[in-house]
């Protein structure tokens, strides 16, 4: 249904009279008239009736303009809606990432981005990279912070920070007496492990793999937190996001040391990736945006 046309019949039936509507609109008395038979042709019903030198409504006309107000003020609430959100006024980001990047990366920078933005809603997962990708394709996220390479070729991606894996140890565990090890003194120790089939685990299994160390996972854990506890109170090891341990950044527990492993450099590229082709909205870009620049 045409919005000018409605608007035409309330002005009319505001005013009385089509000469009076017209000239509230700004618009010639034949062109109001044509406006207002081609809503009676849409609809198939008569709207006015004339009476001396102006007009009134028929039964169906006091219909169309009690729903046609409705229409109108839902029309201009969504204006007033859609101009929140292009002002970032409002406005939700659905944005997911692995346990480093929801603790870690992305608490700082949201912080930071809604005290210009207070409006914005964050809607935040946290999952595995593959599961991320998967809820990205699927639109149930707008962004994802995953770790590279991506499994698909239909994402836009953009390039946020390397990551150092790093080992951790409980204070109560030998080697967290010793400044420095070998990557060979892990060989058949017992690990603290994410998850097997993400991406973190992945990489950390290679890199075991290509000095040729053999370790035992007795334990496998989606949550950085949760890995950092479990290593405390198991007095074992894990392998965590560098952030996890680092000086005003994470805020690791008090019982667990970070351990440097000689020989062993595992590093990862963070990236945020969205869907190729599907546009963001405003909220959603100005946060990649700021997340992308952030230190």
């Amino acid at each position: 249904m045409d919005l000018l046309l409605i608007r035409s019949l309330l002005a009319v039936a505001e005013h009385g009279a089509v000469t009076d509507a017209a000239a509230a609109l700004g618009v010639s008395q034949s062109a109001l008239s044509r406006r207002i038979d081609q809503l009676e042709a849409d609809l198939h019903v008569p709207l006015l009736e004339r009476i001396g030198r102006g007009v009134t409504l028929t039964e169906m006309g006091r219909l169309v303009v009690e729903e046609g107000k409705l229409i109108v003020q839902r029309y201009e609430l969504l204006q007033a809606r859609l101009q929140e959100h292009l002002a970032l006024d409002a406005g939700i980001v659905r944005i997911g990432g692995g346990a480093t990047a929801v603790a870690f990366m992305l608490p700082g920078a949201i912080a930071e981005f809604r005290k210009k933005y207070p409006g914005v809603v964050f809607q935040v997962k946290e999952a595995g990279s593959r599961d991320i990708e998967t809820a990205v394709i699927e639109e149930q996220l707008e962004l994802g912070v995953v770790t590279l390479p991506v499994q698909r070729k239909d994402f836009d991606v953009r390039d946020l920070a390397q990551d150092r894996i790093t080992l951790v140890a409980s204070r109560h565990h030998p080697l967290s007496k010793q400044k420095s090890v070998q990557a060979q003194d892990l060989q058949g120790e017992k690990l603290v492990g994410f998850e097997a089939g993400t991406a973190v685990r992945w990489l950390i299994d290679a890199a075991l793999r290509k000095v040729g160390v053999q370790v035992q996972v007795a334990m496998e854990l989606r949550s950085v937190a949760a890995i950092l506890q479990m290593v405390e109170a198991t007095r074992s090891l894990g392998f965590v996001s560098e952030l996890a341990v680092q000086p005003g950044v994470g805020q690791p527990r008090r019982g667990v040391v970070p351990v440097h492993v000689r020989g062993l450099e595992i590093r990862r590229q963070l990236a945020l990736i969205s869907k190729q082709g599907r546009s963001l909205s405003p909220a959603a870009k100005e946060f990649s945006r700021v997340l992308a620049t952030s230190p």
